[in-house]
């Protein structure tokens, strides 16, 4: 049952590449056509793979109905939270998960930091969309035109004298945060506390999430702070692997380092 079994599965990547006859799917196996044939067969009644016209099979709506499904059902908040606790265990400084929705980037999970001095930032509160590490990642990933409109409307307060001033300084910002695939935020919402974060990615290769550690001057300082980078993105990364179901992440920026 367990080799039937996997010789169906092994239908559907090779499906995936285009259509295909049944000898070809036969040579594929390594079985009889009368075999390939009966897998097939099955596959089609639950609507896994469709026979087109010309004899030849491909996948099935069925497929991609359960496909889109499953992606809507993701919870990506549970799916990271383990590694964020992880993180936080390792490192001890706050780490956060946020989103962008309905044009605001929001908290929707936080670890607490384990020193006496914590952030006040708390799960459902938007953040400071104009220096947020998190916010640079979620809306540098937006098409260009989203981007250009989104900067043309928002307000830039000056939190501190790092804050983000204007459009232009933002959208260059977003430039190069889309680049490099990481962001900062050194000081730019409150002078004493620093972050970065990285992207969780969605199996097309999008941002559906940004994770970031952040930590007061008092504990840490910005570059002790920014050496822990590699290993933020290394977990982001292993979000990004379980939410998105693939092997390797999916990604679409240059992957860069500060130095």
């Amino acid at each position: 049952m367990s080799q039937t079994v996997d010789r169906a599965l092994s239908i559907l990547p090779l499906l995936a590449q285009g259509p295909a006859d049944l000898g070809q799917v036969a040579d594929r196996l390594g079985v009889h056509k009368s075999t390939a044939l009966r897998l097939l067969r099955t596959l089609h009644e639950h609507g896994l793979v469709h026979r087109q016209q010309d004899q030849r099979y491909r996948l099935g709506a069925r497929l991609f109905a359960l496909a889109q499904e499953a992606v809507e059902n993701l919870d990506v908040r549970e799916i990271a939270h383990p590694h964020l606790a992880a993180l936080n265990e390792r490192i001890g400084h706050t780490v956060h998960l946020a989103v962008h929705e309905e044009g605001e980037v929001l908290y929707i999970d936080k670890v607490e930091s384990r020193y006496p001095v914590r952030m006040y930032s708390r799960i459902g509160k938007p953040v400071a969309i104009t220096v947020a590490a998190v916010a640079k990642l979620l809306l540098a990933d937006l098409p260009e035109a989203e981007r250009r409109t989104l900067a043309a409307r928002l307000d830039y307060p000056m939190y501190t004298s790092r804050s983000t001033p204007n459009a232009t300084a933002f959208l260059k910002e977003l430039a190069t945060v889309r680049e490099q695939g990481w962001a900062t935020d050194l000081g730019g919402h409150e002078e004493s506390i620093n972050c970065v974060a990285a992207p969780v990615r969605g199996a097309d290769g999008r941002v559906v999430a940004a994770m970031s550690v952040s930590a007061p001057n008092v504990v840490v300082t910005a570059e002790e702070l920014l050496g822990l980078l590699p290993l933020v993105r290394r977990t982001a990364d292993d979000i990004s692997r379980e939410y998105s179901g693939s092997a390797s992440t999916p990604t679409n920026t240059k992957d860069q380092d500060p130095t």
